[in-house]
């Protein structure tokens, strides 16, 4: 094969692998998209760090900048994983 060809199927087995629908959760009779919620409570368990970390006095000169949105973005993404890994 080509590197073409080979080039070709790789994008469309890439395109293709997202083509499954998003797991939906029934809140308050409204369905939400699953990665909201994860993502949602992913930026309320970031703040929970901050303020656990604040309480014991860990960067007492403050934390780096990037550090909160990458802990939101990590406790999402693991949310993610525990709560729809086997959905899709």
């Amino acid at each position: 094969m080509s590197i073409r060809t080979m080039t070709a199927c790789a994008v469309i087995a890439i395109l293709c692998s997202g083509c499954g629908g998003a797991p939906s959760i029934a809140i308050l009779g409204a369905y939400f998209p699953g990665w909201m919620l994860c993502a949602l409570l992913g930026i309320a368990l970031a703040l929970a760090i901050r303020l656990l970390a604040g309480a014991g006095g860990l960067w007492r000169n403050g934390a780096p900048p990037l550090l909160y949105p990458l802990l939101a973005l990590l406790c999402g993404t693991l949310l993610w994983l525990f709560l729809f890994r086997g959905l899709s």
